[in-house]
């Protein structure tokens, strides 16, 4: 029987001289000593540059666009209606939500809203039109949207089957500059999603196709004001 490619009887596989070479560079090192024993420095800068909270907000908008996401932009009380017409736009009829998305976010759209939970199929999903979440926070300087599965955003699998996410941004407390200011505010436990537009790929003609594993179409509302309340 063959042992494949470098590893003839006898002969050190790859991984063997991978771990020998870990063995000897912490063959000095005391077996009390654990990684927190000497803390890494974190003094390089937390973003590029000094903006107000207007011009990174500005910013987000700008780099979602450059990913093809598609922006809007509207204050708390108008939420309601854009939804509507964005859905209305889309032909939606069956809008798959998370368990405790704000009732009244979708309350002027006539559709009807297929709740989360670990029930349904993958085949249920893929026959919704349009999924509507929150999300954790957005990144201004990568143009990236995080979700950690919170209660207004739901489990991964419903960002990822519809073919349409609208995903709703507070710009108030939800946008930060950059990737390590965004670090310091998400819970490494949680399951995370970072999303830099659609869903997109490329073969090896270099020839972009999108919707392969996630939305095809990904429209992120900038929201000024607390929509919670509504």
């Amino acid at each position: 029987m063959s042992n494949g490619p470098g590893t003839e009887p006898g002969s050190e596989s790859s991984r063997e001289r991978i771990l020998g070479r870990v063995r000897r560079a912490l063959a000095d090192v005391p077996a009390s000593e654990q990684p927190g024993d000497h803390p890494v420095a974190r003094d390089y800068a937390t973003q590029h540059g000094e903006r107000t909270h207007a011009a990174t907000v500005g910013l987000l908008a700008e780099n979602l666009a450059d990913y093809r996401a598609r922006v809007h932009r509207t204050e708390a009380p108008g939420l309601p209606a854009l939804l509507a017409r964005l859905l209305a736009e889309r032909g939606a009829r069956r809008v798959v939500v998370p368990h405790a998305l704000p009732d009244g976010w979708l309350a002027e759209a006539p559709v009807e809203l297929v709740r989360d939970s670990p029930a349904l199929t993958a085949r249920e999903l893929d026959a919704t039109d349009s999924v509507v979440t929150g999300c954790a926070l957005a990144i201004a300087e990568t143009g990236t949207v995080v979700l950690d599965a919170g209660p207004d955003q739901g489990s991964r699998r419903i960002t990822l089957v519809p073919d349409h996410h609208l995903c709703v941004v507070r710009t108030d407390d939800q946008v930060v500059s950059s990737v390590p200011q965004a670090l310091r505010r998400l819970a490494p436990a949680r399951p995370l999603t970072w999303i830099s537009g659609p869903s997109a790929t490329s073969d090896i003609e270099l020839e972009r196709v999108e919707g392969v594993h996630g939305p095809r179409t990904l429209e992120v509302i900038l929201v000024a004001g607390d929509p919670r309340e509504l």
